[in-house]
């Protein structure tokens, strides 16, 4: 295990320099850095590997164009709440774009039109929001994703069995928050799903047994992947569709030890990545957040500038396993810099 990690920091090291060169590329001449943009980024939480290396892209872009970037984030991605004081604020405080990740499509689809109203520009990123008002998306697609979740764990289990999935926010609950607010949850987690629902229909051996809603709580989705398990002990499969999912079910299947269950995760924190090593999970899915950071301010500043801008950006998704995980191409998108 060891030797592995080892190995993983050492090939990491020789491809940094290339990596920096392919995850930023090369200034736009078109753009003008004399003027200082203010662009507030409001994401879904203040934490984990998977935001914070959307930062990380965003500063990236901000030493290059010459943007104030101001950070923002609830503690939980189902505050949605918080989500919508934050842009209301950055309202306010007159930003001059404003780029959103928003927990739930519908929930924060006004406070969209608001910003609009006062010619404040709203960039989407990495989940979709309800209003015709935002300039453009950057980020995966979700279908597809799910889809390759789908694709890998049913390969894994030869085409039978029984599967389930923790997914989170669910997009179909229609709850009220607290101002009143439909809450329809995340666009971006239903689309996995539907992705990974639709591929698996087309397999009559298989069945999605249950499908669990995990907030953003690790220890939540411990007891969720314990409860299903012990609901369906004949379960032979977990499909995991986020981060906090993904560490909570497999920190449940580490326990137990070596034994027929297959998983199939999403995202590359540290310890998933571990958890791909010793075989806990057999795969992960994962997405570029460095470049989804990075070309979410990029665009940002074009649009403050009147320029044109395209209506989607898919940054893409790849299925990693211990057999690709080490070529060079993946390891830029584990490692972008640093964690």
């Amino acid at each position: 295990m060891k030797s592995l990690r080892l190995g993983l920091v050492l090939l990491l090291c020789a491809v940094l320099a290339l990596a920096v060169t392919s995850c930023l590329g090369t200034s736009p001449a078109y753009i003008s850095t004399n003027k200082t943009h203010k662009v507030h980024m409001i994401v879904k939480m203040n934490r984990g590997d998977y935001w914070n290396t959307v930062k990380l892209g965003a500063e990236a872009a901000a030493r290059e164009f010459n943007v104030k970037l101001t950070f923002k984030a609830p503690d939980s991605e189902s505050d949605i709440d918080e989500q919508i004081t934050m842009v209301e604020e950055s309202i306010k405080q007159k930003a001059d774009v404003i780029i959103l990740a928003a927990s739930s499509y519908m929930g924060l689809a006004q406070v969209v039109d608001q910003a609009e109203y006062y010619r404040i520009p709203v960039i989407s990123v990495d989940a979709e929001v309800g209003s015709a008002k935002v300039k453009t998306y950057v980020g995966s697609n979700g279908y597809e994703a799910g889809q390759k979740s789908a694709e890998r764990l049913i390969d894994l289990l030869n085409g039978y069995g029984e599967i389930g999935i923790i997914n989170f926010t669910n997009s179909t609950s229609g709850q009220t928050s607290s101002t009143g607010t439909i809450d329809y949850g995340a666009r971006d987690a239903d689309e996995r799903e539907k992705g990974f629902l639709n591929y698996a229909a087309r397999f009559p051996n298989v069945e999605v047994v249950q499908i669990s809603y995990t907030s953003s709580n690790t220890a939540d989705a411990e007891q969720l992947t314990r409860d299903m398990l012990r609901n369906h002990p004949r379960l032979r499969g977990i499909a995991t569709l986020n981060e906090t999912a993904s560490q909570g079910a497999g920190k449940v299947i580490q326990e137990l030890g070596p034994g027929p269950l297959k998983m199939v995760a999403f995202d590359s924190s540290p310890s998933m990545l571990e958890m791909l090593q010793d075989g806990t999970v057999q795969a992960t899915v994962i997405q570029n957040p460095f470049n989804n950071g990075y070309l979410a301010v990029k665009y940002a500043v074009e649009a403050t500038e009147g320029m044109d801008v395209p209506e989607r950006v898919d940054t893409g998704t790849k299925l990693i396993d211990l057999d690709n995980m080490l070529w060079p191409e993946n390891q830029k998108l584990l490692f972008p810099f640093v964690r």
